[in-house]
């Protein structure tokens, strides 16, 4: 594929200023000759390689889609597993277990502690609690 300098197309804009091939070898000049002549002694094979010297590609071939997509969500889909392997192994080795003051048990002490001590009898916790009944007021 002979280099090119200012040739851009796409899509949106499918003519670009200069053609795709600007150094032609002796097989694309004669051909280039026999352009000027009768289209219809020119063959198919003959016609898509005068095509494929103006331009690069076909709108078929700029409008097929690439399957650049898997891998893409093969990457994030690695390192979501990786990050959720890190975040395992870090609640399983490096942090330290949980305080005694988040168990149920404790939990439930202080409550009973709160309601002994009758904390905030107006609109708290030992508002809602039946002290004769021992049991939440319904």
């Amino acid at each position: 594929m002979p280099p090119y300098t200012n040739y851009h197309a796409q899509r949106s804009y499918p003519m670009p200023e200069e053609p795709f091939c600007t150094e032609l070898n002796a097989e694309q000049q004669a051909l280039k000759e026999k352009e000027k002549g009768s289209w219809t002694q020119l063959s198919h094979a003959e016609k898509v390689a005068l095509y494929r010297l103006q331009f690069h590609e076909t709108f078929a071939e700029m409008n097929h889609r690439s399957n650049e997509w898997k891998t893409v969500m093969g990457c994030v889909f690695f390192f979501c597993g990786f990050t959720a392997l890190l975040i395992w192994w870090q609640r399983v080795y490096v942090f330290p277990k949980k305080p005694i003051t988040l168990t149920d048990e404790w939990k439930a002490q202080q409550l009973q502690r709160i309601l002994d001590m009758k904390g905030n009898p107006v609109q708290g916790l030992a508002s809602q609690w039946d002290y004769e009944k021992k049991e939440w007021k319904k």
